[in-house]
This record gives C-alpha cells, structure tokens and sequence, in this order.
C-alpha cells in the first residue's frame, strides 16, 4: 500500500496540472475563435482568386509569366515548412517535421534541398541540419509572424520568397503546413507555391472559362499572378494558425479528462490506504490493551 503522503503530494501535483490544462484549453478556445474567422473569411477569396489564375495562366501564350515558367530540371528546391512558436498542441509539430523529412528522402531524394522555416518548433528540428536555409535574401526571424499575423507583414517574406525564384535560386518551391478543418482535425498539406500550375489543385475548381482581359494580359500577368501568390502563403499561414489552436485545444481537453481520471484514482487509492493505516492503528490499540489485561 502506498504512502498516504506521497499519495497526498501526487493529488497536488495532478490537480495543479489539471487546473494549468484546463486554463490553457479555455486561452485556446478564445484564440480559435478569432482565428478561424480570419481563416473561413480569407478562403473563399483565395481560393477563387487561385482558380482564375490557374484559367488565366493555362492561356497565356506567349505572354507567360516568369513565376509560371517550369524549369526543364528542378535541381535545386525550396521547401517552407510552417509549424508553431509553442507546444503542447498533439502531433501538430511533428506532422509537419515528418512530412518536411518525408519530402527530403522521398520525393525530392537526390536533390539540393533547402528549408525555409515559419515557427520556433519546426526551426528547432532543422536548425542543424544541412537543409537548413539561413540566407540574406529572406528575412530573419520568420517566427514573429504569429506574433501580429497581418497582411503587411507576411508580403516581404512571400516577396523574398518570389525573388529567389525570379533569380533562378530555386526551380520549386513547396510549402508544408497544417490546414484546418474543424477544431479537432487538421490536415497535413504539401502545396506548390512556385511555379504557378494551370493544373487546377484538389482545393479549387478548375473550369474552362474564357477571360475577356481589361487592360491586358501584361497587366495581369504582372499583378494577379504575384498578387495570387502572396495571398496563397497568407492563407497558408492563417490556416496554420487556426489548425495549431486547434490542435491545442484538443489536447489540452485531452489531458485535463485525463487528469480527472487520474485524480478519482489517486483518491480512491489514498482512502484505501487511509482506511488500511486506520484499521492497522486499531489493531494495535486492541493488541496492546489485550496485552495489558493479559
């Protein structure tokens, strides 16, 4: 039987983490709200917004832009990999870390590969690896994002991100992230960012649809198409960010039920091992007083 104190130090401790838990599912919950709004108000227009670039670009002709040109080898690649500044969030970091790793030996296997990392977490895991891509040509501290997630500042590093490959850098880039779904699912994405595709996606559409250019095709080649791919990483990075609260709610719901089974244990084993010290002190109580009329 254990120690009736350590069991009382045990229900401390667990109770402690229990309340720790549940404060943090109810911070997650609050964050979710505000970010799954960004993100189901910024889909739609994304998404539209790619599938008439994909129409546009399939009929360019001769005026095809550079972000569409695909090279005749892709040697050299970029991978962006988003994850989270913070744990506690399940599997959402290791997905990410796992399906950037899957890529590097899989599908890119045999080619120069370079990692751009978006949060604490995934920079961590690559941070001495020699994929790791730390040049002067894309901003530093990519992991400030989170911190104010706004238009205005994820465009300088969507912008680096193109010049890379306008000065031929890279013949692909990629991004891996976390696409939400509902609070308690999030999807594992590999999405190219660069070229541009006229293949259509398995999130947009793509219909046959005969564009009436206004000015011109120079126009939109050189303001849809960069306009198109700064908004494809923004959405990126909102769905990364819903997904991670997300994901953190969950477990943090997880792990304060957990805590709640926990505790009903320990108390039923600490009143097992106070009913047995109390039955153990009668015992003597009674022996002795036997002893002593004896």
């Amino acid at each position: 039987m254990p120690n009736l104190k350590e069991v009382r130090l045990r229900i401390t401790s667990v109770n402690s983490t229990s309340q720790i838990t549940s404060a943090m599912k109810m911070v997650s919950a609050a964050k979710l709200k505000r970010a799954q709004d960004a993100i189901t108000t910024m889909r739609p227009y994304a998404n539209k917004l790619k599938e008439i670039l994909e129409n546009v670009s399939s009929g360019l002709g001769s005026a095809e832009s550079v972000f569409s040109q695909k090279p005749k080898q892709e040697k050299n690649i970029l991978i962006v990999a988003i994850s989270s500044n913070r744990g506690l969030a399940g599997a959402f970091n290791a997905n990410i870390i796992k399906r950037t790793n899957q890529l590097i030996k899989g599908d890119f296997s045999g080619k120069n590969v370079s990692v751009v990392c978006i949060g604490k977490k995934v920079a961590d895991a690559f941070r001495r690896s020699p994929v790791f891509y730390s040049g002067t040509d894309i901003p530093s501290d990519l992991n400030k994002l989170f911190d104010a997630l706004t238009f205005d500042n994820v465009r300088p590093v969507a912008e680096s991100i193109m010049n890379a490959f306008k000065q031929g850098k890279f013949d692909k880039i990629v991004l891996v992230y976390n696409q939400f779904k509902n609070a308690a699912v999030q999807v594992t994405l590999t999405e190219q960012f660069l070229p541009v595709s006229a293949e259509g996606s398995s999130t947009t559409t793509k219909t046959s649809v005969d564009y009436i250019f206004s000015p011109d095709v120079e126009f939109i080649v050189s303001d849809l198409i960069p306009r198109s791919l700064k908004t494809q990483l923004f959405k990126a990075l909102l769905d990364s960010n819903a997904a991670e609260h997300g994901a953190r709610m969950t477990a943090m719901h997880k792990a304060t039920d957990n805590a709640k089974e926990m505790l009903r244990e320990l108390r039923l084993t600490y009143n097992k091992a106070r009913q047995a010290a109390i039955t153990k002190e009668i015992l003597e109580i009674v022996a002795g007083a036997e002893a002593l009329n004896g």
